[in-house]
């Protein structure tokens, strides 16, 4: 099994600050739970019994969603998933999520606040693998 994508890399940080996107950006978020929340990494967070990967994650989002929105982000949209229709028959993604924020330096901020880290083990818990992919507006198409 490969290793699964929880974080940015620093190459992959730099490449993002390197596309100076101008004005607001929204990331696509693709999740994948584990079956049961794995708070190994950060046991201080962890519950009194063990809660499944979507109950961890539920918490991350409650402890960030404060975070986002005094930074000007916001949850545009919120899906569940499974496998896909068109794609690997062998993948799914549990839930998708667009985030929105006004601009990249707010997406910084917010993702170096240090009162937003110390929830960031509930999504650490939560996910067996993830995909985080910027997206900025194009042209309309039609």
């Amino acid at each position: 099994m490969r290793e699964p994508y929880l974080s940015v890399t620093e190459s992959q940080g730099r490449a993002f600050v390197a596309r100076a996107i101008r004005g607001p950006v929204t990331m696509l978020d693709l999740l994948r739970f584990r079956a049961i929340a794995d708070y190994s990494a950060d046991p201080t967070l962890a519950p009194p019994t063990p809660i499944s990967g979507a109950a961890a994650f539920s918490r991350y989002i409650a402890h960030t969603l404060p975070h986002l929105r005094r930074s000007g982000g916001s949850i545009v949209a919120s899906y569940d998933g499974r496998a896909f229709l068109i794609g690997p028959e062998a993948e799914r993604w549990d839930r998708v999520l667009l985030i929105r924020q006004a601009s990249v330096d707010a997406f910084l901020a917010f993702a170096r606040d240090e009162a937003y880290l110390a929830g960031l083990g509930h999504r650490t818990a939560a996910l067996e693998d993830s995909r985080l992919l910027p997206l900025t507006e194009s042209a309309r198409v039609g």
